[in-house]
């Protein structure tokens, strides 16, 4: 996605943001959005190979952006991750927790039955998307919680509120990150001030390197029957890209929607709102 040419009047001019997962399909969006209108971000990943190309690609583009290491899973990594944007940027003003993703084995099929699904891929998927995105949560709003201002944006699914057939640990990890977004804006708010903000994005179907293999067909480039379904129940007849994402992350970072907490956005095409007749 390219991102506006950033100036000083950028509307988050200055403002120092983290978006972990940066290095992700949707991730990169999130960042380069961010970068567009003025924000130094950092753009966090496991592997500083894979966020390093984002990272210059806003550079590139006019913004600033950084490259850090930091591991959701990983307390220590983040807490690492912490300490380099102070040294980069100083404390941190916005938190976009873009790290999540789904794992085929912890995925019900023909081939795997709910019965045979593996626990370890159970557990990484809720450590990854749920304990992931409460430890970045933990780690980067203490600037927040210190200054008593700041925005957290967590990125939850469709799949949280109306459960996909065969998309099990998934499904249940996003529902939790959507109940712990309104928690966590309820707490933050009342505990350290109302100038902390936690909303959630919730996208419908938008195609990543996590679900390509469930939506279209590798050898023929077509839908799978699975992504037609898909598409058959979505009003705007097409799969999301990642700067669909864009003006709802503007607008919930942005303190003109200062009164908007515990929010959980649908960015689905119609999804949620179709019924299927």
């Amino acid at each position: 996605m390219s991102a506006p040419t950033p100036g000083a009047q950028g509307r988050l001019a200055g403002a120092v943001a983290v978006v972990t997962g940066g290095s992700g399909g949707l991730g990169a969006g999130l960042s380069e959005t961010l970068a567009g209108a003025g924000a130094r971000v950092a753009v966090t990943s496991r592997h500083l190979e894979t966020a390093e190309p984002v990272a210059a690609r806003i550079r590139e583009q006019g913004g600033e952006a950084q490259a850090v290491v930091g591991d959701v899973t990983d307390v220590a990594s983040l807490q690492r991750a912490r300490e380099r944007v102070h040294e980069l940027y100083g404390p941190v003003d916005i938190l976009v927790n873009g790290a999540g993703g789904n794992d085929p084995h912890a995925t019900a099929s023909v081939e795997r039955s709910f019965f045979d699904l593996d626990p370890d891929a159970l557990r990484r998927v809720v450590d990854l998307n749920l304990l992931g995105t409460l430890q970045a949560c933990q780690v980067f709003g203490r600037d927040m919680a210190d200054r008593g201002q700041g925005v957290i944006v967590n990125v939850s699914s469709m799949a949280a509120e109306r459960p996909l057939t065969r998309v099990v640990g998934y499904a249940a990890a996003k529902a939790a990150v959507n109940n712990l977004t309104r928690w966590l804006a309820v707490h933050l708010a009342q505990t350290y001030g109302p100038g902390i903000r936690v909303n959630a994005l919730a996208p419908g179907f938008f195609l990543t390197q996590q679900n390509q293999y469930l939506m279209v067909d590798a050898e023929t480039g077509e839908l799978t029957p699975r992504g037609a379904t898909v598409v058959g129940h979505t009003p705007m007849a097409r799969l999301g890209a990642a700067s669909d994402l864009a003006s709802t992350l503007l607008w919930l970072v942005d303190p003109a929607s200062g009164f908007v907490t515990g929010a959980i956005v649908p960015v689905d095409g119609g999804f949620s709102a179709f019924s299927g007749v």
